[in-house]
């Protein structure tokens, strides 16, 4: 194991840590995580994640309420269909992370 490469400015972290333990109580949750996996792909709409994910009413509606709230994704009309796309750069890096050490082996 090797240790974190830059120093770590205790006092930032501090004031960060309840922003970013929020973040990570939301990816904690196996459909939201990868509701935002799917996302980070593309712009798509309550139909594509559902048949893509195997997610169904009323857990799809509820999981992106939750990623809607938290301001990880941002949605866009069009007609009857709500079109979903990431608007966290922050969930996205992370979401990367867990990528390459997790699928990427």
């Amino acid at each position: 194991m090797t240790t974190i490469q830059s120093k770590i400015n205790l006092k930032k972290m501090q004031a960060s840590a309840d922003e970013a333990c929020r973040l990570m109580k939301v990816l904690a949750n196996r459909d939201r995580m990868l509701l935002l996996c799917e996302i980070s792909q593309g712009e798509k709409c309550v139909g594509e994640l559902e048949e893509a994910l195997d997610i169904h009413q009323p857990t799809l509606s509820q999981q992106l309420t939750v990623l809607r709230n938290e301001e990880l994704v941002k949605t866009r009309r069009e007609g009857k269909q709500i079109y979903y796309s990431l608007s966290s750069s922050e969930a996205l890096e992370v979401m990367s992370v867990l990528y390459k050490n997790y699928c990427g082996k």
